[in-house]
């Protein structure tokens, strides 16, 4: 069986942000048709908060890039900080497949510690979490999706990574976030 060449692609990732900040961060979608930068898609979400999902949601649907999307990236499975990204929840919302790409093995120890004793709302994120298959190595990074199987995840990570282990949509995203916040674009995806 073989699996769909997936083009259209937008991929998110957060600004960055002071550690005492409280309310919204931006986050940035770059949209990429192929190997093709597109467009830029640029959002907020609530710092721990509990609509990643939701906003993420609203911003494809609401813009110009939709109808021809095929995949949703995500740098991470939370956003500006805790905010954990639903993504069973927004695989079904867009009926669009979701990859989410880590650099590393996150620390799962760390993560469920740090969400049942500082996070509030904590216990359902680390449902959200626990939920999700585990995370696979694939092409030097980890990954994890909803709608998409690890070996087509793996097609799609070595297509979209010509500039390092990071896929391009994911690289601009975090290149564009920092600009936006920071005047300039720094450190590495």
């Amino acid at each position: 069986m073989s699996t769909p060449r997936l083009s259209n692609v937008v991929g998110f990732d957060d600004a960055p942000f002071d550690r005492l900040h409280r309310g919204d961060v931006p986050v940035v979608g770059a949209v990429f048709a192929g190997l093709r930068f597109d467009g830029v898609l640029v959002g907020k979400v609530r710092r721990d908060g509990a609509n990643a999902a939701r906003s993420l949601a609203a911003l494809i649907r609401g813009s110009r890039f939709r109808e021809h999307l095929q995949l949703v990236m995500l740098h991470g499975i939370a956003l500006a900080g805790f905010n954990v990204v639903d993504v069973a929840a927004l695989h079904r919302e867009l009926g669009l497949p979701v990859l989410v790409v880590c650099r590393r093995q996150p620390d799962l120890d760390a993560i469920r510690e740090a969400l049942l004793t500082r996070v509030r709302g904590g216990r359902r994120k680390w449902a959200l979490i626990e939920r999700l298959q585990p995370m696979q190595p694939v092409e030097s990074v980890w990954v994890q999706s909803a709608g998409l199987s690890t070996r087509a995840a793996g097609r799609i990570v070595h297509r979209f990574a010509i500039n390092g282990h990071v896929p391009e949509p994911l690289r601009a995203a975090h290149l564009i976030a920092g600009a936006l916040v920071t005047g300039q674009s720094r450190g590495r995806a």
